[in-house]
């Protein structure tokens, strides 16, 4: 008999950096749990986002995540952690001084403690206070 997970679920070296995946894919298991357990999508959302894997993808994912529950949160943890020391590492090009377009912006977008949170000069440029 085979195992139905072992049908579904796949480890490679070098592939999704070793980390167990939805087979035949690149989706890693944990990027099931983060759409389903942290962004609160239902498995047929997830299916009807990415159509090339099925519900039985799906729920096998979910169900060795939860078989291998440490194991994969501590990679979460871990990936967690490199995002934030590549970006501390990389600053962002495109970031700059906000301007008052960016209170009008972040005022229409409701981000009213943005606006609340900056002063104008005279040039009409912004200085976070």
């Amino acid at each position: 008999m085979v195992a139905v997970i072992s049908e579904h679920i796949e480890i490679t070296p070098g592939v999704c950096g070793g980390k167990p995946r939805i087979a035949g894919h690149r989706i890693r298991v944990q990027d099931v749990v983060i759409w389903h357990e942290h962004k609160g999508m239902s498995p047929d959302e997830i299916v009807s986002r990415y159509p090339t894997i099925t519900l039985s993808d799906v729920y096998a994912a979910l169900a060795y995540y939860h078989d291998h529950l440490e194991e994969i949160q501590q990679q979460m943890r871990e990936s967690k952690a490199l995002v934030r020391e590549l970006q501390a590492k990389t600053p962002s090009k495109v970031y700059h001084k906000p301007t008052r377009a960016h209170c009008v912006l972040g005022a229409i977008a409701g981000n009213l403690f943005f606006c609340q949170s900056m002063s104008f000069n005279r040039e009409s440029t912004a200085e976070c206070d």
